[in-house]
């Protein structure tokens, strides 16, 4: 079936066949600009030229844009590329043949579709400007925009910053970070129901803010120590932080070092030319922001001169100076010995100051970095090591010198000295000279010792010199001279030797009785003789009775004595008398003093069945009266002693004393310690350090405990470590090979030991498998044999062992003793030497061993001159080959 289009073109052609008929095809057409589209030319009939024309009127050839092409003899096609507004018009189709022509024409409209000419996607804006989000759209006709944010139309009539511009931007004015988003830029064209958007992200930056640490670091200088500069610094996006000093940044480099973020800058080995200021700088998209921060650079006193001067005594004057250096100024004092050299307020370099001693002789100017010491008048007592400080906030610095004083010898030393005959005594005669000084000793004008003295000595050291004399005679005490000289002069001095008394009699002030015991308090004698008193003797008797006699040395500070042993509700006197090294001196008067009853509880035991005889009365003893204590710190400074006395003891012997003790600051007490009734004292060790203790010590009798008594310390503050000298030492390594090493070496000895005593260990183990020894089961075999032999032989009598204590005597030819062996009998003669030495000893063995059927050896250690041990124990057999037996 033909279509219908073949058939009205066979129609027009039977119908007009002389003629010629031009169609285009489509008949109009729109084109969006940039796209491409072509348009069919037929002709009916016969053309011999088919051509295209432009709107322009001119026809049209071939070109990039325009291509015209025939495909046959009655069709032509035009086809337009990438369209442009241009392009538009009508377009003619003109056909030809011989003298007969037609034509058709063809409307072209070119239209611009919606197209986002400028609308970047992501717009960056600072926070408080004006910002203008730019979305450039180009269309036909022109397109009409919308504004949405974050999906939400924007209307410019409720918030006045919006704005939609002629351009159709949107002008967002004094824009904030709350403003940043995805914003959509939409354009409609009405007539073609034509819509498109973009979307536009919208960063807002913010301008850098700087917030500093600390606005101003303080350092010391010279030290090695290192300076911190810090600023935090915030912003959008996150800025980059530098620092710079004198507008030269810094880097990491051996001066500076930067953290990851370069907040922090670390000024390592501060020295006085960092000090100034820094810059802090953070900078991002928004801008940059600067902030200083300034190090102050102190600098540690340091004192720069100081040395030693030599004067001679009495010379006019003599100045001592001292510069120090230092941020900021220091402030020099002086000091010599205890005695400190300064003013109220130190001496700066605006005020000048000036100190002047009370004696007027000692002079000191401050002036800036220097201070002088003026010495006025200089005496010998002013020779020695001055020490200067400077001292600012920072530190301090000291440095000695040394003041070297020439002078004459001065003589000192007691000039009284006490002795008796026959008792040596030393005169000393100590020389203070610069320089030193030679000593010479004089008696009568005759240089000593003399030719006729026996009993005079004399030594010497550089700064004394020592004259001992042995008096023989009255003749002997006396004067004697010292005389010291050297370059500078020289001095005399005379020396006094007294014959010593016998010291006076102390004075008994008042006796404390107890049941048992006394506290007698006395008071020192008026006169010592002229030499110390070393101890006192104490009397003391019942009336009528013979005195008893102690002695106790002497206690500084303690003017107390107790007595010890006494009856209870007994009347004594005591007398006491002083000893020096002459001898005894006189006694007190006697003083009379009962001693208290025992203190009784009565209690009555319940009724008994015979009310007739009156129910007896017990009398109970009653419970020790508190020791007397007293405590003394051991020379290690954390121990301590205390002894005590005891007191009365309620009528039944002390079983013990119970101890304890604790730190005063803590609440639990430590272990309670018990001590034997019959000691009088306790040692308490590895105390702590600087500590305040309280020890209570209780007496403990049948009836129960006496009241504590207490005393109280402090232990001494711990002594300073002196830290060695040199290398650290050997490492942990090297000591673990050490004690491996001493291990090994206790091993291998111990093991030697055991070979050549026991016959056993590793060495043993080692010579049975492959030397060939004899082990030691074979001698274990040999003596079960033995003892099966001896024990069936009872005819035997037993072994009489004798052992002592002591080394053996030598023997009676002279040769070294021998010692006797487990195995070795001893004679009749020499267990009779045991048996009367120990004749109880042996009685009480025989007894045992009659009463018994298994033979006994007995062992009698016995030595002349030491104690004999006799002991039973049963018999064993002889070793068959003569080795020794067990016993």
């Amino acid at each position: 079936m033909l279509q219908t289009r073949d058939l009205i073109w066979t129609l027009l052609f039977i119908g007009c066949a002389a003629s010629i008929q031009v169609q285009i095809t489509p008949t109009q057409g729109e084109i969006s600009v940039g796209e491409s589209k072509f348009f069919l030319c037929e002709v009916v009939g016969d053309a011999t030229d088919i051509d295209w024309y432009a709107p322009s009127g001119e026809k049209i050839v071939s070109s990039q844009d325009v291509f015209v092409s025939r495909t046959d003899e009655s069709t032509s096609t035009l086809t337009i590329y990438h369209a442009t507004v241009d392009s538009s018009g009508n377009y003619k189709c003109v056909a030809k043949s011989a003298d007969k022509e037609a034509q058709a024409t063809v409307q072209v409209k070119i239209f611009q579709k919606i197209s986002f000419k400028n609308a970047p996607s992501l717009q960056e804006f600072n926070e408080g400007d004006n910002a203008d989000i730019v979305c450039d759209v180009v269309s036909s006709p022109p397109a009409t925009i919308f504004w949405k944010h974050k999906g939400a139309k924007i209307h410019v009539a409720k918030d006045v910053r919006f704005k939609i511009m002629e351009n159709a931007h949107l002008q967002i004015r004094g824009i904030k970070k709350t403003d940043e988003g995805m914003y959509t830029c939409e354009a409609r064209v009405m007539a073609r129901g034509e819509i498109d958007f973009r979307a536009i992200k919208v960063v807002i930056n913010v301008l850098p803010t700087i917030r500093i640490r600390q606005a101003e670091v303080n350092a010391t200088a010279d030290i090695g120590t290192s300076a911190m500069l810090a600023c935090d610094a915030d912003g959008f996006p996150e800025p980059t932080v530098t620092w710079a000093r004198n507008n030269v940044v810094l880097e990491t480099d051996e001066k500076y070092s930067l953290n990851e973020d370069g907040s922090e800058l670390l000024i390592k080995d501060v020295t006085k030319v960092d000090e100034g200021d820094y810059t802090c700088m953070a900078k991002n998209k928004a801008g940059e922001k600067e902030e200083e921060v300034s190090l102050n650079v102190f600098v540690t006193p340091r004192i720069t001169y100081l040395n030693n001067q030599t004067a001679s005594e009495l010379q006019e004057h003599v100045t001592l100076t001292c510069e120090a250096s230092g941020e900021p100024t220091p402030a020099i004092t002086w000091s010599f010995g205890p005695r400190v050299f300064t003013e109220r307020e130190q001496a700066s370099w605006t005020r000048p100051d000036t100190y002047e001693s009370l004696d007027g002789n000692v002079v000191v100017r401050s002036d800036a970095r220097v201070s002088s010491l003026t010495l006025k008048y200089v005496q010998f007592s002013d020779a020695g090591q001055y020490l200067c400080t400077a001292r600012n906030p920072i530190g301090q610095d000291s440095k000695n010198m040394y003041l070297e004083v020439r002078y004459s010898p001065k003589i000192q030393g007691p000039v009284t000295v006490y002795t008796w005959e026959g008792n040596s005594a030393n005169i000393s005669c100590e020389v203070l000279a610069h320089p030193g000084a030679s000593v010479v000793w004089f008696r009568d004008g005759q240089q000593l010792p003399s030719a006729n003295t026996t009993n005079i000595k004399i030594y010497s050291t550089p700064t004394a010199s020592y004259l001992e004399i042995t008096p023989e005679s009255q003749n002997d005490f006396g004067s004697y001279n010292c005389t010291a000289t050297n370059v500078i002069g020289s001095e005399s001095k005379e020396f006094l030797m007294i014959q010593a008394e016998v010291p006076s009699a102390p004075t008994v002030e008042g006796v404390a009785p107890f049941s048992s015991t006394a506290m007698v308090n006395f008071e020192e004698p008026d006169s010592n003789g002229g030499v110390s008193v070393l101890r006192y003797k104490v009397d003391w008797r019942q009336p009528g009775q013979d005195w008893s006699s102690r002695e106790f040395e002497v206690e500084t500070g303690t003017n107390q004595i107790i007595l010890t042993g006494l009856k209870p509700e007994t009347a004594y006197e005591v007398k006491m008398a002083a000893v020096n090294g002459k001898g005894d001196g006189e006694s007190s008067p006697s003083t009379p003093f009962t001693t208290k009853p025992i203190r009784y509880t009565f209690t009555t035991p319940p009724e008994t069945s015979t009310p007739s005889i009156p129910p007896p009365t017990t009398l109970p003893l009653r419970e020790p009266s508190a020791p007397k204590l007293e405590a003394k710190v051991q020379k290690k400074g954390n121990a301590l002693k205390v002894n005590w006395v005891k007191q009365d003891d309620g009528g039944t012997p002390i079983k013990h004393y119970l101890v304890r003790y604790k730190p005063k600051h803590v609440s639990d007490w430590r272990p309670e310690i018990r001590v034997p009734h019959g000691s009088d004292h306790v040692l308490l060790q590895a105390l702590d350090w600087n500590t305040e203790y309280e020890v209570y010590v209780v007496a403990e009798n049948q009836q129960g405990k006496s009241k504590p008594a207490v005393v109280s310390f402090r232990t001494a503050m711990q002594p300073t470590a002196i830290p060695e000298v040199g290398g650290s030492g050997l490492g942990t390594g090297a000591i673990v090979g050490i004690l491996m090493v001493v291990f090994l070496l206790l091993l291998v000895g111990v093991d030697v030991t055991c070979y050549f005593l026991n016959k056993c260990g590793l060495l043993m183990c080692i010579a049975v498998n492959f030397c060939g020894k004899t082990g030691p089961g074979a001698k274990g075999k040999d003596i079960e044999e033995g003892k099966a032999a001896f024990t069936k032989d009872e005819s035997k009598e037993p072994i009489v062992e004798v052992r002592t204590e002591e080394a053996n005597p030598p023997t009676q030819d002279g040769g070294a003793p021998t010692e006797p062996s487990e195995t070795t009998p001893l004679t009749e003669a020499d267990i009779k030497v045991a048996i009367d030495d120990k004749a109880n000893a042996n009685d009480a063995i025989t007894k045992e061993a009659n009463a018994t059927e298994t033979k006994e050896v007995k062992e009698v250690d016995a030595v002349p001159n030491s104690t004999t041990e006799v002991k039973t124990v049963p018999n064993e057999a002889p070793v068959a080959n003569g080795n020794e037996s067990k016993a």
